[in-house]
């Protein structure tokens, strides 16, 4: 029997909790303020599990626009994340690169090469029990 570490939240907060931790692929704990509440309560909680689109969709839209603002800390997460959740693999991603490159630019590009890369690379360690 698995216990929900959230069941004592508000149903809305322990919703965006969880799918935060599905779609950043870590541990969350609730927080504090107003912008940790819009961020659990409606953007994960409300937007994130909107129809329309399927994670993997949300995960290409905003991979592709943290690489065009050049967001590499948000994007060191993000990949991983979607790499791991099994919604891009290897090809995918570096697919994604060449593609994007070519849209954001060459720098951000290279730098979204080398998340993908680490990511990868991270990943067939792990397999290899490194």
């Amino acid at each position: 029997m698995t216990s929900d570490k959230f069941a004592d939240l508000p149903e809305l907060r322990a919703k965006g909790l969880r799918k935060m931790e599905q779609v950043y692929g870590f541990d969350m704990t609730d927080g504090t303020g107003d912008f940790f509440r819009y961020t659990a309560d409606h953007l994960f909680a409300d937007i994130w599990e909107r129809p329309g689109l399927s994670d993997r969709d949300r995960r290409l839209l905003l991979i592709g626009m943290l690489a065009g603002q050049g967001a590499a800390d948000v994007l060191g997460i993000q990949v991983p994340a979607a790499h791991a959740a099994g919604e891009l693999d290897d090809d995918a991603l570096r697919e994604i690169v060449v593609f994007l490159s070519h849209y954001a630019g060459w720098p951000q590009g290279a730098r979204l090469n080398s998340i993908v890369e680490e990511t990868i690379a991270k990943s067939q360690r792990a397999k290899a029990g490194f």
